[in-house]
């Protein structure tokens, strides 16, 4: 004890506190935070590759602009559509489809699925389809009616169709649209038949006897929901088809038998001749749905012209593929009937050869006949 000068005794001087140290809780809480952090950059990518909710838009509805009501003659806001810049235009004319998002490209614009009650065919089936940005973004063209191009797969070509998600498809139109080398279409993906394809059953995209009406499905109801949905052109002149395999021939068939509807098609590895099991007692209908038929009818009415472009590879499956589409082109390429090959060497009869080759060729020539859109001054 120590003692003060004055004798009296002093208050023991008091111990200084350890020093404070920072919470182990707290530290153990940074820790937890800043490891959530990393998982969740890590794992939001992920999450939404796999379509992993809330991390995904799919199933959204999507809307593609204002719907004209025939009825009304008012768009579902209430408010009196925008007219046209060009007569050749075809506003929307309803009703609006229930689209859901199917897939969101990186650049903000989505493949939509929709399920049509064919009123024509009397079919029901799923069709995808895509609008560029030009359609829903650019300014200038918020009043242009833009072209249309049918898409239709190969090989069993039900219950989906490859081109809606496959081959980088959408995103290469936009990329050779940027490039100068295509016209920015709006794409419609249907399916091409009513079921699947068991033993070697198919339907050549076309109204056979006793089956479902596919021809008129592909023909009339899939472009009148386009119309009904989208600023499209009134003329055939901003209509086409595009497909591979079976597909191939019933867009090769449909631009051949509708003339005044489709001006062009783009055929991959295509059949020339209808030859499903399901045409067997039906010859005369069977003629009908032809492409070589129609093209001699064509040649023989002096038009309207039509434009066909092929593309084949020097490996298909079929060793047949090649020279039919040479003979078909050498005997009926002439006068309305104007045609072009793309032969790629190595090349599969799949879409995995086709797809990335479209825009160098095909879809160059086709766009050079197409119309759309117009922009506004």
């Amino acid at each position: 004890m120590t003692h003060s000068p004055s004798g009296i005794h002093a208050p023991p001087s008091p111990v200084p506190p350890p020093p404070r140290r920072r919470s182990s809780r707290g530290r153990r809480w940074a820790v937890v935070v800043a490891c959530l952090v990393v998982l969740g950059l890590i794992a939001w990518p992920v999450m939404v590759h796999y379509e992993i909710p809330p991390f995904t838009d799919k199933g959204d509805p999507v809307s593609y602009g204002k719907v004209e009501q025939p009825e009304q003659g008012k768009n579902k806001s209430g408010g009196t559509p925008a007219r046209p810049v060009d007569s050749k235009v075809l506003m929307p004319t309803g009703p609006a489809a229930d689209f859901k998002n199917a897939r969101t490209l990186d650049d903000g614009t989505h493949v939509s699925l929709v399920t049509l009650d064919g009123k024509k065919s009397g079919f029901k089936g799923k069709v995808w389809v895509w609008a560029p940005k030009e359609y829903t973004d650019d300014p200038k063209y918020a009043k242009s009616g833009f072209p249309v191009m049918i898409a239709l797969p190969g090989g069993p070509g039900y219950g989906t169709n490859y081109w809606w998600a496959g081959f980088n498809f959408q995103e290469n139109m936009a990329k050779w649209y940027k490039e100068g080398k295509v016209k920015p279409f709006l794409l419609a993906m249907p399916v091409l038949n009513p079921g699947p394809d068991d033993k070697g059953i198919y339907w050549d995209g076309s109204d056979i006897p006793g089956q479902p009406k596919m021809g008129t499905w592909l023909t009339e109801d899939v472009p009148d929901l386009m119309r009904a949905n989208f600023r499209t052109l009134k003329s055939r002149d901003g209509w086409a088809f595009m497909g591979s395999s079976t597909g191939g021939f019933a867009g090769l068939k449909a631009v051949l038998k509708h003339p005044d509807k489709f001006k062009a098609v783009i055929a991959n590895g295509p059949d020339i001749v209808p030859d499903s099991p399901l045409w067997n007692g039906h010859e005369k209908e069977k003629a009908e749905n032809n492409p070589e038929v129609l093209a001699k009818r064509l040649i023989d009415t002096k038009g309207p012209d039509v434009y066909l472009s092929f593309q084949v590879g020097t490996r298909e499956s079929n060793k047949h593929t090649l020279p039919d589409v040479r003979k078909f082109i050498e005997t009926y390429g002439k006068g309305p009937v104007h045609t072009d090959l793309k032969v790629i060497e190595g090349g599969r009869h799949d879409g995995a050869t086709y797809a990335p080759n479209l825009g160098d060729g095909p879809l160059q020539w086709i766009s050079e006949q197409i119309e759309g859109p117009t922009p506004s001054s």
